[in-house]
């Protein structure tokens, strides 16, 4: 299945993957302090575990970081 994570083409197999296991497979244990929006939609954190990936979603995801 193709998808595009944060402007770039992705091949993932289509066995049903939330968006929480994507994020496992792409960031590991690293999920604290990020969002996540699937065709221009937000996606809350309490939904990654119910939420499929289907064909051409773009997903964007964003990592806070720290500064001033």
């Amino acid at each position: 299945m193709e998808i595009t994570i944060n402007n770039q083409p992705v091949t993932i197999p289509d066995d049903g993957l939330t968006v929480q296991d994507l994020l496992y497979r792409e960031l590991s244990d690293k999920q604290n302090g990020i969002a996540l929006a699937i065709n221009n939609t937000v996606i809350p954190k309490t939904e990654w575990s119910n939420h499929y990936i289907t064909e051409n979603d773009h997903i964007l995801i964003i990592s806070a970081t720290q500064g001033g």
